[in-house]
């Protein structure tokens, strides 16, 4: 019911940047909310970052000060400026979307990894 397209995982060092992508493709519905979530070996998935529509965005606190989310309603698209990573950021980073009805979704995931 929803496609997405992630770009921009990788390799990087602590204290480097990334920036990953998120295009909805496809919807049945209206996207409402646009963000990340992440999930590292062991641990349950997390919210990173959301956008609603208006622009209101909530960050988990490990990530406040450091990523910053953006969206383009017009294009569907959502992307996550990451900086001054640690390796405690290393994880699977998934794209996610609540639509209309306030389903919740979630793309394939781009790894991210922090390392040396």
């Amino acid at each position: 019911q929803v496609q997405f397209v992630e770009s921009g995982g990788g390799l990087v060092q602590p204290g480097g940047s990334l920036r990953l992508s998120c295009e909805v493709t496809r919807s049945a519905f209206t996207i409402w909310i646009m963000g990340w979530y992440r999930q590292a070996p062991g641990k349950q998935r997390e919210s990173v970052a959301t956008i609603a529509t208006d622009g209101l965005t909530m960050y988990a606190t490990s990530a406040k000060g450091r990523f910053t989310i953006s969206r383009d309603n017009a294009k569907n698209t959502v992307v996550l400026q990451m900086s001054s990573l640690k390796p405690e950021d290393t994880a699977i980073y998934y794209c996610y979307v609540k639509d209309s009805r306030w389903s919740n979704y979630w793309g394939q995931g781009t790894q991210v990894t922090v390392s040396p």
